[in-house]
């Protein structure tokens, strides 16, 4: 699954590269996970909630 998402590292990472998300966007969820354990888990939210979540991060 996450071998054919095009990743991406996300605007709301870390300037310094020590806390980097990268971000995928799939037909009808986006995909989420840390760049550097790219074999780990990936977190899965549908539009609305990924909406909700970078709202609280950008605060």
């Amino acid at each position: 699954m996450s071998a054919a998402l095009k990743w991406f590292k996300s605007s709301h990472s870390s300037p310094d590269g020590d806390q980097c998300v990268e971000v995928a966007h799939g037909a009808t969820q986006v995909h989420v996970r840390d760049s550097k354990v790219q074999d780990g888990p990936v977190l899965e939210l549908g539009p609305a909630s990924w909406a909700a979540l970078t709202g609280w991060v950008g605060r």
